[in-house]
């Protein structure tokens, strides 16, 4: 990669049930990210965050990258790529290493979680994404940043998200067929708290809910770290399966019925508010309350949040999320479910939108684009970490290639 005035440049890769986003990014050390470049495309090789048309999803991909690339100015080599799928687990873990000079390095951070990781994962997983929850230095608890710090033993708690091997593979096999490396799989939970959550939340405890069109993803912090993860296999596209049988309408009239005039929850759509419905076949469009249209889609909602709530139960950490619950991804713009979800879950609620970025804000301020970023914030971090990071663009244009092409009208 030719690297421009000392910035790197990093890709994220939304690979989602319903669409494929790639967004390019721009940072320097200390600095935020600043947004150059996005590419979207539909996804129809997908179903419910898993590969199951490879040429489909292979389209989805180069459409995306090369859009991105026009927009940035520049040829994308690799990316930060997210995964999700109910085949995703996540497990807490123990390590213990010896601290080799008697002070802390990073080496011996590097050796206690591996130490953590050696447990015995079974030949059809793949480990994707390892996160200190705290350190240990001989036996001292509740440290996080034991660099430099003196002590002979070393002990970690470490939080390991894992996919089927089958699932990972097929993925990565739709990027490298693109031309991409894949820097690193990220679950799309974990990348969209890197977009949308706050430190204090963190600490305080909060449950992250992105809603996508196939899944909904959970990641759970307590005291500034990563307890839980998961992946349920329900999402947007469930409510618009509802509504077209329902209402009694093709699913692309659903699904567009869902965008503009959906309600999660009944009480907020008045009774005199009618919208048009078109029918099958020839048959001609119907006006129909718009209230219908919310009771149709209300209970899909509640159970999607129900099933939520049941998995943060069984986490064992419900009362420890004193920050409450961020909804984010596409499902979470629709009118009520803020409400809805308060209802539910009887403590706080609100919208997670990408943060700690600059540049093309505007064109990312929303749910959709939660995990794309989340990819972006966790690649800086990487490069600041030293590890593989900053690699995935080269032939980088320039300010004034992108604002030429984009006053061309090439975008």
């Amino acid at each position: 990669m030719n690297r421009k005035s000392e910035r790197n440049l990093i890709v994220g890769l939304d690979i989602g049930t319903s669409k494929v986003v790639a967004i390019v990014g721009e940072h320097g050390a200390g600095e935020p990210i600043e947004i150059i470049g996005i590419g979207s495309h539909p996804a129809h090789g997908l179903k419910r965050g898993v590969v199951v048309d490879i040429e489909s999803t292979v389209h989805s991909i180069q459409r995306a990258i090369e859009e991105a690339e026009l927009m940035a100015g520049c040829q994308i080599r690799s990316v930060y790529a997210s995964i999700s799928g109910s085949h995703i687990k996540d497990e807490n873990s123990h390590g213990t290493a010896p601290i080799r000079d008697k002070e802390v390095t990073q080496a011996d951070l590097d050796a206690v979680r591996n130490s953590a990781c050696a447990i015995a994962i079974p030949a059809d997983r793949s480990v994707l994404y390892t996160e200190a929850q705290e350190y240990l230095v001989d036996g001292h608890e509740g440290i996080r940043h034991p660099v430099g710090m003196s002590g002979v033993r070393l002990e970690a708690n470490v939080h390991l998200v894992s996919g089927a091997a089958s699932a990972v593979q097929n993925l990565t096999k739709c990027i490298n067929r693109c031309g991409l490396q894949v820097d690193r799989m990220i679950p799309a939970a974990v990348a969209s708290s890197g977009a949308v959550l706050t430190d204090d939340e963190k600490e305080l405890g909060v449950c992250l809910v992105d809603l996508g069109a196939g899944t909904t993803d959970i990641a759970i912090y307590t005291g500034g770290a990563l307890r839980h993860t998961t992946s349920l296999a329900i999402g947007g596209d469930q409510v618009t399966s509802d509504i077209a049988h329902l209402m009694r309408t093709p699913t692309a009239h659903a699904e567009e019925l869902k965008v503009r005039y959906a309600c999660a929850l009944a009480q907020l759509a008045h009774a005199e508010e009618t919208i048009q419905v078109p029918s099958v076949g020839d048959r001609p469009p119907r006006r129909l309350a718009r209230q219908n249209l919310a009771e149709a889609v209300q209970p899909r909602y509640e159970e999607i949040f129900e099933m939520v709530q049941a998995d943060l139960r069984r986490s064992g950490r419900e009362e420890l999320v004193r920050a409450g619950v961020v909804l984010t991804g596409g499902a979470a713009r629709m009118e009520g479910a803020l409400e809805l979800a308060e209802e539910l879950f009887h403590m706080p609620v609100r919208l997670g939108l990408p943060q700690h970025v600059g540049g093309l804000i505007d064109v990312v301020a929303s749910p959709i684009h939660a995990t794309g970023v989340g990819l972006l914030v966790h690649g800086a971090r990487q490069d600041a970490g030293g590890r593989a990071g900053g690699t995935g663009v080269a032939a980088v244009g320039g300010l004034w290639h992108r604002l030429s092409t984009w006053f061309k009208g090439e975008f």
